[in-house]
Protein backbone atom coordinates (compact mmCIF):
# COMPACT_ATOMS: atom_id res chain seq x y z
CA UNK A 1 0.00 0.00 0.00
CA UNK A 2 1.43 3.24 -1.22
CA UNK A 3 1.71 5.94 1.95
CA UNK A 4 -0.22 8.87 1.64
CA UNK A 5 1.66 11.78 0.30
CA UNK A 6 1.95 14.22 3.13
CA UNK A 7 2.04 17.04 1.00
CA UNK A 8 -1.27 16.69 -0.26
CA UNK A 9 -3.54 18.45 1.47
CA UNK A 10 -0.86 21.46 1.69
CA UNK A 11 -0.99 21.42 -2.28
CA UNK A 12 -4.67 21.23 -2.63
CA UNK A 13 -5.68 23.74 -0.50
CA UNK A 14 -2.58 26.09 -2.12
CA UNK A 15 -4.70 25.28 -5.31
CA UNK A 16 -7.59 26.32 -3.43
CA UNK A 17 -6.21 29.93 -2.12
CA UNK A 18 -4.45 30.35 -5.83
CA UNK A 19 -8.39 29.82 -7.80
CA UNK A 20 -10.09 31.87 -5.26
CA UNK A 21 -7.58 34.98 -5.22
CA UNK A 22 -7.78 34.45 -9.05
CA UNK A 23 -11.18 34.83 -9.16
CA UNK A 24 -11.28 37.65 -6.74
CA UNK A 25 -8.82 39.37 -9.07
CA UNK A 26 -10.81 38.67 -12.47
CA UNK A 27 -13.60 39.70 -10.40
CA UNK A 28 -11.95 43.21 -10.06
CA UNK A 29 -13.66 46.18 -11.59
CA UNK A 30 -11.33 48.75 -13.93
CA UNK A 31 -12.56 52.19 -14.48
CA UNK A 32 -10.92 53.91 -17.45
CA UNK A 33 -10.93 57.75 -17.70
CA UNK A 34 -9.06 59.99 -19.49
CA UNK A 35 -8.19 63.71 -20.04
CA UNK A 36 -6.62 66.53 -18.06
CA UNK A 37 -2.93 66.70 -16.80
CA UNK A 38 -4.21 69.65 -14.47
CA UNK A 39 -5.46 67.47 -11.78
CA UNK A 40 -3.69 64.50 -12.79
CA UNK A 41 -1.66 64.74 -8.99
CA UNK A 42 -4.57 64.62 -7.41
CA UNK A 43 -6.71 62.08 -9.40
CA UNK A 44 -3.60 60.03 -8.62
CA UNK A 45 -3.56 59.87 -5.38
CA UNK A 46 -7.59 59.93 -4.72
CA UNK A 47 -7.57 56.75 -7.38
CA UNK A 48 -4.75 55.23 -5.34
CA UNK A 49 -6.32 55.78 -2.00
CA UNK A 50 -9.94 54.62 -3.01
CA UNK A 51 -8.73 51.40 -4.46
CA UNK A 52 -7.53 50.60 -0.59
CA UNK A 53 -11.38 51.46 0.57
CA UNK A 54 -12.88 49.34 -2.13
CA UNK A 55 -10.68 46.65 -3.26
CA UNK A 56 -13.18 45.57 -6.09
CA UNK A 57 -12.55 48.44 -8.06
CA UNK A 58 -9.36 49.84 -9.54
CA UNK A 59 -9.38 53.11 -11.90
CA UNK A 60 -6.82 53.23 -15.23
CA UNK A 61 -6.37 57.23 -15.92
CA UNK A 62 -4.93 58.46 -19.26
CA UNK A 63 -3.42 62.22 -18.57
CA UNK A 64 -3.71 62.95 -22.31
CA UNK A 65 -5.14 66.33 -22.07
CA UNK A 66 -8.64 68.05 -21.77
CA UNK A 67 -9.70 67.70 -25.96
CA UNK A 68 -8.48 64.30 -25.38
CA UNK A 69 -11.23 63.80 -22.12
CA UNK A 70 -13.51 65.55 -24.15
CA UNK A 71 -13.46 63.58 -27.59
CA UNK A 72 -13.47 60.32 -25.85
CA UNK A 73 -16.47 60.47 -23.50
CA UNK A 74 -18.31 61.71 -26.38
CA UNK A 75 -17.37 58.16 -27.92
CA UNK A 76 -17.97 56.85 -25.02
CA UNK A 77 -14.57 54.96 -25.00
CA UNK A 78 -13.82 55.71 -21.45
CA UNK A 79 -16.14 55.81 -18.28
CA UNK A 80 -15.18 59.57 -17.77
CA UNK A 81 -13.81 61.86 -18.85
CA UNK A 82 -11.72 65.08 -17.10
CA UNK A 83 -11.31 68.69 -18.26
CA UNK A 84 -10.07 71.55 -17.03
CA UNK A 85 -12.40 74.08 -19.45
CA UNK A 86 -16.08 72.93 -19.70
CA UNK A 87 -17.41 71.20 -22.78
CA UNK A 88 -19.17 73.66 -25.08
CA UNK A 89 -22.72 73.28 -26.37
CA UNK A 90 -21.63 72.16 -29.55
CA UNK A 91 -19.73 69.16 -27.98
CA UNK A 92 -22.28 68.39 -25.47
CA UNK A 93 -24.60 68.07 -28.44
CA UNK A 94 -22.57 65.47 -30.14
CA UNK A 95 -23.12 63.20 -27.25
CA UNK A 96 -25.14 60.28 -27.29
CA UNK A 97 -26.83 61.28 -24.04
CA UNK A 98 -26.26 64.47 -21.11
CA UNK A 99 -23.18 64.61 -19.69
CA UNK A 100 -22.41 65.97 -16.03
CA UNK A 101 -19.92 68.64 -15.34
CA UNK A 102 -18.93 67.53 -11.77
CA UNK A 103 -16.59 70.00 -10.27
CA UNK A 104 -14.04 68.42 -8.02
CA UNK A 105 -10.88 70.74 -6.68
CA UNK A 106 -9.79 74.22 -8.28
CA UNK A 107 -6.03 74.79 -8.78
CA UNK A 108 -3.51 77.41 -10.18
CA UNK A 109 -2.11 78.07 -13.54
CA UNK A 110 1.18 79.59 -13.07
CA UNK A 111 3.74 81.70 -14.97
CA UNK A 112 6.82 80.50 -14.95
CA UNK A 113 10.46 80.66 -16.38
CA UNK A 114 14.07 79.61 -16.69
CA UNK A 115 16.18 82.91 -15.51
CA UNK A 116 19.50 83.39 -13.67
CA UNK A 117 19.08 83.38 -9.90
CA UNK A 118 16.08 82.37 -10.61
CA UNK A 119 14.13 85.34 -9.27
CA UNK A 120 10.71 86.09 -8.41
CA UNK A 121 9.37 88.64 -11.20
CA UNK A 122 6.32 91.04 -10.90
CA UNK A 123 3.84 90.69 -14.03
CA UNK A 124 0.42 92.07 -15.20
CA UNK A 125 -1.80 90.51 -17.57
CA UNK A 126 -1.40 92.99 -20.41
CA UNK A 127 2.60 91.63 -20.40
CA UNK A 128 1.50 88.04 -20.21
CA UNK A 129 -0.53 88.90 -23.43
CA UNK A 130 2.03 90.65 -25.00
CA UNK A 131 4.77 88.19 -24.78
CA UNK A 132 2.60 84.95 -26.02
CA UNK A 133 1.80 87.78 -28.97
CA UNK A 134 5.40 88.43 -29.45
CA UNK A 135 5.05 92.06 -29.15
CA UNK A 136 7.48 91.87 -25.47
CA UNK A 137 10.42 89.77 -27.11
CA UNK A 138 13.10 90.76 -24.97
CA UNK A 139 12.86 89.93 -20.65
CA UNK A 140 14.65 93.63 -20.39
CA UNK A 141 11.79 95.20 -22.23
CA UNK A 142 10.51 98.36 -20.29
CA UNK A 143 7.37 96.80 -20.14
CA UNK A 144 8.61 93.89 -17.69
CA UNK A 145 11.55 96.05 -16.24
CA UNK A 146 8.83 98.35 -14.55
CA UNK A 147 7.03 96.28 -12.56
CA UNK A 148 10.28 95.13 -11.35
CA UNK A 149 12.95 97.50 -10.17
CA UNK A 150 16.05 96.00 -8.78
CA UNK A 151 15.31 93.12 -10.48
CA UNK A 152 18.56 92.08 -13.40
CA UNK A 153 16.69 91.37 -16.46
CA UNK A 154 19.07 90.09 -19.06
CA UNK A 155 19.11 91.41 -22.68
CA UNK A 156 17.82 87.86 -24.44
CA UNK A 157 15.08 86.46 -26.04
CA UNK A 158 11.67 85.28 -23.99
CA UNK A 159 11.52 81.45 -25.34
CA UNK A 160 7.87 80.98 -24.83
CA UNK A 161 6.49 77.74 -24.36
CA UNK A 162 3.03 76.86 -24.96
CA UNK A 163 1.02 73.03 -25.14
CA UNK A 164 0.92 71.25 -28.28
CA UNK A 165 -1.94 69.19 -27.46
CA UNK A 166 -5.53 69.84 -26.54
CA UNK A 167 -5.57 71.26 -23.21
CA UNK A 168 -7.54 72.66 -20.24
CA UNK A 169 -4.50 74.23 -19.01
CA UNK A 170 -4.76 76.44 -22.03
CA UNK A 171 -8.43 77.20 -21.77
CA UNK A 172 -7.60 78.52 -18.43
CA UNK A 173 -4.33 80.39 -19.74
CA UNK A 174 -6.10 82.00 -23.20
CA UNK A 175 -9.61 82.22 -21.36
CA UNK A 176 -7.58 84.48 -18.60
CA UNK A 177 -5.51 86.28 -21.69
CA UNK A 178 -9.09 87.35 -23.30
CA UNK A 179 -10.06 89.10 -20.39
CA UNK A 180 -7.14 91.37 -19.75
CA UNK A 181 -6.25 91.61 -23.27
CA UNK A 182 -8.51 92.98 -26.38
CA UNK A 183 -5.68 91.88 -28.80
CA UNK A 184 -5.53 88.65 -27.59
CA UNK A 185 -9.02 88.26 -27.65
CA UNK A 186 -9.53 89.21 -30.95
CA UNK A 187 -6.69 87.29 -32.45
CA UNK A 188 -6.60 84.36 -31.09
CA UNK A 189 -9.26 84.00 -28.61
CA UNK A 190 -9.99 81.35 -25.96
CA UNK A 191 -9.97 77.34 -26.51
CA UNK A 192 -8.34 74.18 -25.58
CA UNK A 193 -6.15 74.74 -28.59
CA UNK A 194 -5.47 77.50 -30.01
CA UNK A 195 -3.22 79.18 -33.06
CA UNK A 196 -0.53 80.04 -30.70
CA UNK A 197 1.48 83.13 -32.24
CA UNK A 198 4.51 81.81 -32.01
CA UNK A 199 6.71 79.49 -29.48
CA UNK A 200 7.64 75.73 -28.86
CA UNK A 201 5.09 73.58 -28.15
CA UNK A 202 5.49 70.98 -25.40
CA UNK A 203 2.56 68.30 -24.51
CA UNK A 204 1.16 67.98 -21.55
CA UNK A 205 2.15 70.17 -18.13
CA UNK A 206 5.19 68.03 -17.82
CA UNK A 207 6.23 68.22 -21.23
CA UNK A 208 5.78 72.02 -20.53
CA UNK A 209 7.59 72.19 -17.57
CA UNK A 210 10.32 70.12 -18.94
CA UNK A 211 11.13 72.07 -21.95
CA UNK A 212 11.62 75.20 -19.63
CA UNK A 213 13.80 73.58 -17.39
CA UNK A 214 16.37 72.72 -20.03
CA UNK A 215 15.75 76.19 -21.97
CA UNK A 216 17.75 78.97 -20.84
CA UNK A 217 15.45 82.31 -20.93
CA UNK A 218 12.40 80.13 -21.63
CA UNK A 219 8.75 81.37 -20.09
CA UNK A 220 5.51 79.30 -19.62
CA UNK A 221 2.55 78.01 -18.35
CA UNK A 222 1.58 75.24 -16.21
CA UNK A 223 -0.14 73.97 -13.18
CA UNK A 224 0.83 75.35 -9.88
CA UNK A 225 2.12 71.67 -8.32
CA UNK A 226 4.17 70.75 -11.47
CA UNK A 227 5.89 74.23 -11.10
CA UNK A 228 6.17 72.75 -6.96
CA UNK A 229 7.45 69.73 -8.54
CA UNK A 230 10.46 71.09 -10.07
CA UNK A 231 11.26 73.72 -8.53
CA UNK A 232 10.75 76.30 -10.89
CA UNK A 233 10.13 79.81 -10.25
CA UNK A 234 6.48 81.86 -9.81
CA UNK A 235 5.69 84.88 -11.07
CA UNK A 236 2.89 86.79 -8.70
CA UNK A 237 0.63 87.93 -10.77
CA UNK A 238 -1.19 91.31 -10.75
CA UNK A 239 -4.72 90.51 -10.13
CA UNK A 240 -8.80 92.74 -11.01
CA UNK A 241 -7.74 94.40 -7.81
CA UNK A 242 -4.40 95.79 -8.79
CA UNK A 243 -2.36 93.61 -6.21
CA UNK A 244 0.29 91.19 -6.87
CA UNK A 245 -0.41 87.58 -5.89
CA UNK A 246 1.15 84.55 -5.10
CA UNK A 247 -0.31 81.40 -6.49
CA UNK A 248 -2.02 79.27 -3.54
CA UNK A 249 -4.29 77.32 -1.93
CA UNK A 250 -5.81 80.76 -0.74
CA UNK A 251 -5.84 83.14 -3.51
CA UNK A 252 -7.62 80.40 -5.79
CA UNK A 253 -10.17 79.74 -2.78
CA UNK A 254 -10.16 83.62 -2.86
CA UNK A 255 -11.36 83.72 -6.43
CA UNK A 256 -14.00 81.25 -5.76
CA UNK A 257 -15.35 83.47 -3.57
CA UNK A 258 -17.17 85.67 -5.98
CA UNK A 259 -18.25 83.19 -8.70
CA UNK A 260 -21.11 82.90 -9.99
CA UNK A 261 -22.29 79.42 -10.41
CA UNK A 262 -24.86 78.33 -12.83
CA UNK A 263 -26.60 75.14 -12.21
CA UNK A 264 -24.80 73.22 -15.12
CA UNK A 265 -21.84 74.28 -13.09
CA UNK A 266 -19.79 75.48 -16.17
CA UNK A 267 -18.15 78.79 -15.18
CA UNK A 268 -14.87 80.64 -15.22
CA UNK A 269 -13.02 82.02 -11.90
CA UNK A 270 -10.26 84.08 -14.08
CA UNK A 271 -9.63 87.57 -13.39
CA UNK A 272 -11.95 87.15 -10.38
CA UNK A 273 -12.57 90.18 -8.46
CA UNK A 274 -11.06 90.57 -4.77
CA UNK A 275 -8.39 91.67 -3.49
CA UNK A 276 -6.48 88.40 -2.52
CA UNK A 277 -7.63 86.39 -5.88
CA UNK A 278 -5.70 84.85 -7.83
CA UNK A 279 -6.40 85.54 -11.57
CA UNK A 280 -5.39 82.42 -13.18
CA UNK A 281 -7.73 79.83 -11.05
CA UNK A 282 -9.87 77.54 -11.82
CA UNK A 283 -11.73 74.28 -11.18
CA UNK A 284 -11.57 71.30 -12.72
CA UNK A 285 -14.04 68.94 -13.83
CA UNK A 286 -15.02 65.01 -13.84
CA UNK A 287 -17.39 64.46 -17.24
CA UNK A 288 -19.77 61.69 -16.54
CA UNK A 289 -23.01 60.54 -18.56
CA UNK A 290 -26.04 61.26 -16.22
CA UNK A 291 -27.56 57.80 -17.23
CA UNK A 292 -25.31 55.22 -16.63
CA UNK A 293 -25.80 51.81 -19.11
CA UNK A 294 -23.74 49.51 -16.38
CA UNK A 295 -25.39 49.06 -13.31
CA UNK A 296 -21.91 47.40 -11.92
CA UNK A 297 -19.50 50.75 -13.22
CA UNK A 298 -22.57 53.47 -12.63
CA UNK A 299 -22.94 52.21 -9.13
CA UNK A 300 -18.99 52.38 -8.64
CA UNK A 301 -18.40 55.74 -10.12
CA UNK A 302 -21.15 57.47 -8.32
CA UNK A 303 -19.85 55.40 -4.73
CA UNK A 304 -16.65 56.64 -5.68
CA UNK A 305 -17.82 60.58 -6.69
CA UNK A 306 -19.36 61.19 -3.33
CA UNK A 307 -15.96 59.90 -1.73
CA UNK A 308 -14.22 62.09 -3.55
CA UNK A 309 -16.34 64.94 -2.87
CA UNK A 310 -16.21 64.57 0.97
CA UNK A 311 -12.90 62.84 1.87
CA UNK A 312 -11.44 63.24 -1.14
CA UNK A 313 -11.11 66.99 -1.00
CA UNK A 314 -9.44 66.94 2.49
CA UNK A 315 -6.66 65.75 -0.04
CA UNK A 316 -6.19 68.57 -2.18
CA UNK A 317 -4.54 71.45 -0.12
CA UNK A 318 -1.17 69.19 0.22
CA UNK A 319 -0.69 69.07 -3.17
CA UNK A 320 -1.46 72.53 -4.15
CA UNK A 321 -4.96 72.11 -4.86
CA UNK A 322 -8.19 74.17 -3.13
CA UNK A 323 -10.89 72.06 -2.18
CA UNK A 324 -14.66 73.64 -3.01
CA UNK A 325 -16.14 75.75 -0.63
CA UNK A 326 -18.78 73.44 1.42
CA UNK A 327 -21.53 75.00 -0.12
CA UNK A 328 -20.51 74.11 -3.87
CA UNK A 329 -19.90 70.27 -2.66
CA UNK A 330 -23.24 70.38 -1.32
CA UNK A 331 -24.33 71.23 -4.71
CA UNK A 332 -22.31 68.97 -6.51
CA UNK A 333 -22.98 65.62 -4.33
CA UNK A 334 -27.00 66.68 -4.70
CA UNK A 335 -26.36 66.74 -8.68
CA UNK A 336 -23.69 63.12 -8.18
CA UNK A 337 -27.15 61.78 -6.20
CA UNK A 338 -29.27 62.32 -9.71
CA UNK A 339 -26.87 59.93 -11.99
CA UNK A 340 -29.20 57.28 -13.03
CA UNK A 341 -27.55 53.76 -12.88
CA UNK A 342 -29.29 51.07 -15.43
CA UNK A 343 -31.25 51.21 -18.76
Amino acid sequence: MTPPNPWFPKALLLLLVGTLAAGRASAQLTMTGAGATFPYPIYSKWFDEYAKIDTSVRFNYQSIGSGGGQKQIIAQTVDFGASDGPMSDANLAKAPGKILHIPTVAGAVVITYNLPGNPTLKLDGPTIANIFLGTVTKWNDPAIASQNPGVQLPDSDIIVVHRSDGSGTSFIFTDYLSKVSPDWKAKVGANTAVKWPFGLGAKGNEGVAGQIQQTPGALGYIELIYAAQTKLPVAQLKNAAGNYVNASTDSVTAAMASAQIPDDFRFSITNAPGSEAYPISSVTWLLVYQRQASVEKGGKMVEFLKWALTKGEDMAAPLDYAPLPQPLRDRVLKRISEIQVGA
